[in-house]
Parts: C-alpha cells; sequence; structure tokens
C-alpha cells in the first residue's frame, strides 16, 4: 500500500504553518487519499488505478497549498475575545431581532398593556408586550451561552455573551436619552407626544426600561444559567 502520510509530506513540502498545524492537516488529506484508494480496490480496480483514482482527487497541489495556507491562517488571526465574546454576542443580537419580524410573519403578534397615570392624571400607557418573543429568550441566551463556552470562555464571559441583546438595549437607550429634545424635533406631532411619554413620564420611562432592558435580560439569563447548569450537570462524574 502507498506510504498517503509521505506522499502528500512531499507534495505539500511548502506549506508554512506550524509544525501541529501541518501535521494534522498532513494526516487528514493523506486519511482521505486512503479511503478512496481503498474504495477503489474494494470494486476491484488494480493498484496502479485506484492510486491514479485516489490522487486524481486533487487537480493541483500549488492551489490546494495556497488554499489551507490562506484558510488556516485566518482562523489563527481571531483573538480569543472575538471567539470567545463578539461572536457569541452578535450572534445573539442577531437571531433576538430577527425573531420579532419572524413571529409577527407567522401571526404570534404582541399584546398590548394599558396603565393609567398616577396622582389622578387622566394619562393612559400603552406598552406592547412580545409574550411569544419573550418565552423564546431563553433559548437565545442559551444559545449565545453555548458558543461562548464552547470556544473557552469564562462564566462572566458567557454570562455576558448571553445577555448582549438587553445590554445592547440598554447602552441604546442611555445614549439616545440625553439627546431626547432633539430627536423629538424631528418626529411629527403625535409621535413627538408619544417620545415625550416614553422618556420623561415615570410610566413611560419605566416601561421602555422594563420592556427592553430588564424582562428580556431576565429571560436571556435563564437561559444562560440553564445551560450552564446542564453543561456542569453533564461534565460531572458519576459516582
Amino acid at each position: 500500500m502507498p506510504d498517503w502520510q509521505e506522499l502528500v509530506r512531499q507534495r505539500l513540502a511548502g506549506l508554512a504553518l506550524e509544525p501541529c498545524d501541518k501535521e494534522e492537516v498532513l494526516t487528514e488529506l493523506a486519511g482521505h487519499l486512503e479511503e478512496v484508494y481503498e474504495s477503489m480496490r474494494r470494486k476491484g480496480s488494480s493498484k496502479q488505478e485506484a492510486m491514479r483514482r485516489a490522487l486524481e482527487q486533487v487537480t493541483d497541489w500549488q492551489e490546494l497549498q495556497r488554499k489551507i495556507f490562506f484558510s488556516r491562517t485566518k482562523e489563527n488571526t481571531m483573538t480569543p475575545r472575538t471567539t470567545r465574546f463578539w461572536l457569541p454576542s452578535l450572534v445573539t443580537l442577531i437571531v433576538s431581532m430577527l425573531m420579532l419580524p419572524v413571529l409577527e410573519w407567522v401571526g404570534l403578534r404582541p399584546q398590548f398593556l394599558f396603565l393609567h397615570g398616577t396622582h389622578g392624571s387622566s394619562q393612559t400607557y400603552v406598552f406592547t408586550v412580545y409574550t411569544a418573543w419573550l418565552m423564546l429568550l431563553p433559548l437565545v441566551g442559551a444559545l449565545g451561552g453555548y458558543l461562548s463556552r464552547r470556544a473557552g470562555g469564562t462564566r462572566h464571559t458567557i454570562i455576558t455573551s448571553g445577555t448582549f441583546p438587553a445590554l445592547a438595549f440598554g447602552a441604546v437607550l442611555f445614549v439616545v436619552l440625553p439627546f431626547k429634545g432633539f430627536l423629538e424635533h424631528g418626529l411629527e406631532g403625535g409621535a413627538r407626544s408619544l417620545f415625550h411619554t416614553w422618556t420623561t413620564e415615570p410610566f413611560g420611562a419605566l416601561g421602555v426600561v422594563a420592556g427592553w432592558v430588564l424582562v428580556p435580560g431576565a429571560s436571556l439569563l435563564i437561559g444562560v444559567l440553564a445551560y450552564s447548569g446542564l453543561a456542569r450537570w453533564r461534565m460531572k462524574p458519576a459516582s
């Protein structure tokens, strides 16, 4: 039988990778070619024919070497912080935001909560409650925790990645509220009045913070903690 490991090593001699990475690539490729060779032999092909068919799997060794190099170096340029925090956080944010239009598209529309103003005020506050969205957010939090944990994230990083959408909403509110006067100026009369109520009246401000930060954050945190607990339980050695 041909020495596939040595054959691949000769053809990829110029592959400029770290020794451990290069050895991994050579082993994987040699194993693939050997599988093709053995498959052809079982079908009745001669040794020469089986070897020729196996080598035909790679049409250009120089091009393959170039692709492997760029693929591996691209992977290695990703910092641990990117893989452990930013990627999981962005995934949770994107998924949580995409869920809203998808849920409305399938017919799961939000409910409305009516609250009356304080101190005898006749003002009625209307809050939109996305019940189905809130019920699914624990799964999103668990997803963020899983991605961060798989990349080697710490407990703090796992929790932050899983609850990132709520943290991002809170940061947006923190930035937007100081400029509410400027933002109101560009709105129509009805929208300006509604925005003013949201950002100045006690019920309005509390509703915005609770609806987009506190309640979603709690739902996401439940998912992260549930996943972390399950992961620790699965890793616990049997007594």
